[in-house]
């Protein structure tokens, strides 16, 4: 029988808080949101559902997230991989800057365009950028010219449907349960896939902080 998947967005950063543009600008995690990891952890426990393996981001949002979660499951031994390729979309030069304020710089078109156009990236940041992650040492060992500079939402489908193949489906169909938490935008990419939604459809899913999402698969 096909493993049972839950999909995790990380709680409530500081920068939700403050409603700013995120993307792979590594933040931590609220009071609040630190609660609505553990209150995750508490609700999947409470259906019976227990985890053979997880996957995660290498942003500390995501990877605080799911130790609470775990914690709050009494799993907090569960097997984990990390993925660069689960991270949140690159907000390229919009990244750290308040969504608001960008609107009345841009126009409220154009920043819904960048926010929630499938294929429109927005300005990218230059090499030597500290928000370029070419300069995180959490990245090194990654070939530069897969780092990107800015991403829409399709370039995050792009480079999150490879981990889906080559690991965590291969873990469904041999019937492991699987946990993976990580952000709105990488969500909503796989969530695309695995539910078939339209590029225009996309643009009006919200995944919200801290609610798990479970898929059953059958044998195909």
């Amino acid at each position: 029988m096909t493993g049972t998947l839950v999909i995790l967005r990380h709680g409530q950063s500081e920068c939700n808080l403050k409603n700013l543009f995120t993307g792979w600008h590594d933040v931590p995690l609220t009071e609040k949101g630190a609660a609505e990891a553990a209150a995750a952890g508490v609700t999947m426990a409470e259906t019976g559902i227990r985890f053979d393996t997880s996957h995660t981001s290498l942003q500390t949002r995501a990877v605080v997230t799911q130790n609470l979660t775990l914690e709050a499951m009494d799993q907090s031994w569960l097997p984990v991989q990390r993925s660069w390729r689960l991270n949140e979309r690159h907000y390229g030069a919009l990244q750290g800057l308040d969504k608001k304020e960008t609107t009345e710089r841009h126009g409220a078109e154009q920043v819904h365009a960048w926010r929630r156009g499938y294929a429109t990236p927005p300005p990218p940041v230059p090499l030597d950028s500290p928000e370029h992650p070419i300069n995180d040492p959490r990245y090194s060992h990654l070939p530069p010219d897969v780092l990107p500079a800015s991403e829409c939402l399709k370039d995050v489908v792009d480079r999150v449907l490879p981990y889906w193949y080559d690991q965590i489906a291969p873990q469904l169909l041999a019937g492991l349960d699987v946990l993976v938490t990580a952000h709105g935008n990488s969500l909503r990419g796989l969530l695309k896939h695995l539910e078939d939604v339209s590029d225009d459809d996309i643009a009006d899913v919200n995944i919200p902080t801290g609610a798990p999402r479970q898929y059953r698969f059958d044998d195909r």
